[in-house]
C-alpha cells in the first residue's frame, strides 16, 4: 500500500545503498597486500564482521570512541585468528583501511534505479552513523551523491541513530517534519526504531529476511519500495 503524505525519503547508506560487506572485503585485500599481511582475507574476515558489528553497537551506545573501534576491532580479530600484529601495523592498516575503503564501490542491487524513481516524487536525503571523512567519498565515487539534498552524518550530528537527536537534526536540516518523511535502513535498531520513536514512517531493509513485528514494513530488494513510494 502507497504511503500517502510523503515528500522527503531518507536513507541509511552502508549496508543500504552501499555494499559495505562486498567493498570491506576487496579493501582488506588490498591493505593486506600493500603491507605484507600474510593472512587469508576469508579467515581474517569470518571473525572480523561479528566483532566489528560489536563495536559499532558499542560505538553507537556512546561507550567508546571512534579511535577505540578502529584499532579495537582489527587488534581483536587477529588476536582471534593467532597473527602477531604490533601495534605500528594495526594504526597503519586502521589508517589504510579508511583511505581505500572508498575506493571500492559496489552498490546493491537496483540503487541506481529505486533512486532514479524516487527523485521524481521526493526529495532524496542521508542519515549515517559512518565517519565524515569516508562518507562523503562513498557517495561521489559510487556516483550517487548528486540524488540527496542533504546528507546528515553522525559526527556533525554529534550523536548517532538511533538517538533522536540525530534524526531531528536530518529533518532540521532538510527543513521538513517527521509526519511526511520516510526512513530506510538495514538495522533495525538504529534506523528502524529510532526513526519510528520519533514519529517518521519506516521500511526495513532486510536481506537476510529477519521476522519482525507485521506492523513494520520490510523489503529484500530496494525496487520493492515501489510498493511504498
Amino acid at each position: 500500500m502507497k504511503l500517502k503524505g510523503i515528500t522527503d525519503v531518507f536513507f541509511d547508506l552502508d549496508h543500504t545503498l552501499w555494499d559495505f560487506d562486498k567493498n570491506s572485503a576487496l579493501t582488506f585485500d588490498k591493505i593486506f597486500k600493500i603491507n605484507n599481511v600474510n593472512i587469508a582475507v576469508e579467515d581474517f574476515l569470518e571473525h572480523y564482521e561479528p566483532i566489528n558489528l560489536n563495536y559499532w553497537k558499542l560505538y553507537r551506545e556512546e561507550k567508546i570512541q571512534k579511535g577505540t573501534l578502529r584499532y579495537g576491532r582489527l587488534n581483536d580479530t587477529f588476536k582471534a585468528v593467532g597473527f602477531k600484529a604490533d601495534t605500528a601495523l594495526i594504526d597503519r592498516l586502521a589508517d589504510d583501511y579508511i583511505t581505500h575503503l572508498s575506493s571500492f564501490n559496489h552498490l546493491f542491487e537496483n540503487t541506481f534505479e529505486i533512486l532514479d524513481y524516487l527523485s521524481l516524487n521526493y526529495t532524496l536525503h542521508i542519515i549515517t552513523n559512518g565517519f565524515d571523512e569516508v562518507q562523503y567519498k562513498k557517495l561521489s565515487h559510487s556516483k550517487i551523491n548528486h540524488y540527496f539534498k542533504t546528507i546528515t552524518n553522525s559526527e556533525i550530528a554529534g550523536v548517532k541513530k538511533p538517538n533522536p537527536k540525530i534524526f531531528d537534526y536530518a529533518l532540521n536540516l532538510a527543513n521538513t517534519n517527521a509526519s511526511k518523511s520516510v526512513m530506510i535502513g538495514d538495522s533495525f535498531e538504529a534506523d528502524i526504531m529510532g526513526a519510528k520513536n520519533i514519529g517518521m514512517d519506516v521500511v526495513f531493509f532486510d536481506v537476510n529476511n529477519l521476522e519482525v513485528d507485521n506492523n513494520i514494513k520490510q523489503i529484500d530488494n530496494l525496487i520493492q519500495l515501489k510498493k511504498y513510494l
